[in-house]
């Protein structure tokens, strides 16, 4: 089967290769891929030490090939969407297997592309606000990065949960885009934000998601505007030592995000994210929540996850961009 694989840290090292068809273990599903999408997981991973050639891609849509002997949830044909799991082998392939307890069915109304767009950021989202920070309706909440691929769900996730949403952007492109998602406010990251939020009429925020790579230069202010009991959640790690004692004087919880733990430590509650990822298909269904595709690539192939790749570490991302289709 065809195949995009890494054999070094650099963009260049993303090659095109043929593996073996592999054969599902017992709550596996071998699925035939259609659409792949990019994340910042891919470009950490491949800048990673590890064997090589190793298959990247944490985000996939495609039909049910074949399933293992265990498996209850799905059957050969089903159309299916995911994001798998960061100690297996990746999606950039044209069968993958994963396990059916971190996959949902894929929504109705988007095609396999605007599909593959969907899965880690929802998960990453959705796990973050109603697992992490428990979220309750009519509280507000600050979006650190909105227009990121996680911030660009996750400001549609905080609407259908009834929160108001105040989200940070800084250009023109980017502010359009998140107050087209359903933001109420925009505020400048790049700016101090508690006189942004003042003006607002705000002089705390119950909950601050940080959907940016960045923490450490963010930490101050989250902590400053955070509101006393609240929380304040991150999906990346600190570089340095983070000062508590804000936070600690206002009993404010702070979290930590990563959708990958339940696969990775193969927790009890690991089928939580098929039920959230068919959860969310009802809302896409629904129209309550929309792709966050924005560009697409086609075909799956070294040379198009190189350019995906690249404006990955541009910075310049704004939603998601996915590859659709093997040549």
């Amino acid at each position: 089967m065809k195949a995009v694989a890494h054999t070094g840290r650099d963009i260049a090292s993303l090659t095109d290769i043929e593996l073996p068809k592999p054969g599902p273990g017992p709550r596996d599903l071998l699925v035939k891929v259609e659409a792949v999408s990019v994340n910042p997981v891919d470009t950490k991973q491949r800048k990673t030490d590890t064997p090589s050639p190793r298959v990247l891609g944490w985000d996939a849509a495609g039909t049910v090939a074949a399933v293992g002997a265990q498996v209850t949830l799905f059957k050969p044909g089903d159309a299916v969407y995911y994001a798998g799991d960061v100690t297996r082998p990746g999606s950039n392939s044209e069968f993958h297997l994963v396990d059916e307890r971190i996959v949902g069915r894929k929504p109705k109304t988007l095609d396999f592309a605007h599909a593959a767009a969907i899965p880690l950021t929802a998960i990453t989202a959705w796990e973050a606000f109603f697992d992490r920070m428990k979220v309750a309706s009519g509280r507000s909440v600050l979006i650190i990065n909105g227009a990121g691929g996680v911030g660009s769900i996750g400001i549609q996730i905080a609407k259908c949960a009834g929160l108001r949403v105040i989200a940070t952007a800084s250009r023109p492109e980017t502010i359009a885009w998140v107050k087209e998602l359903g933001a109420e406010h925009v505020v400048d990251h790049r700016r101090p934000l508690r006189p942004q939020l003042e003006a607002l009429g705000l002089k705390h925020v119950d909950y601050v998601a940080n959907f940016s790579g960045e923490l450490d230069n963010h930490w101050p202010a989250m902590a400053d505007i955070v509101a006393p009991q609240g929380a304040v959640l991150a999906i990346v790690g600190n570089r340095d030592p983070l000062a508590m004692d804000v936070v600690r004087s206002k009993s404010a919880s702070v979290c930590w995000e990563l959708m990958f733990t339940r696969p990775r430590f193969q927790t009890p509650d690991m089928i939580e994210q098929h039920k959230l990822l068919n959860a969310v298909a009802e809302w896409l269904d629904a129209g309550k929540l929309r792709s966050t595709l924005r560009e697409t690539l086609s075909p799956i192939n070294g040379a198009n996850l190189r350019r995906a790749h690249e404006k990955l570490e541009s910075g310049t991302m704004i939603g998601k961009l996915v590859l659709h289709g093997w040549a």
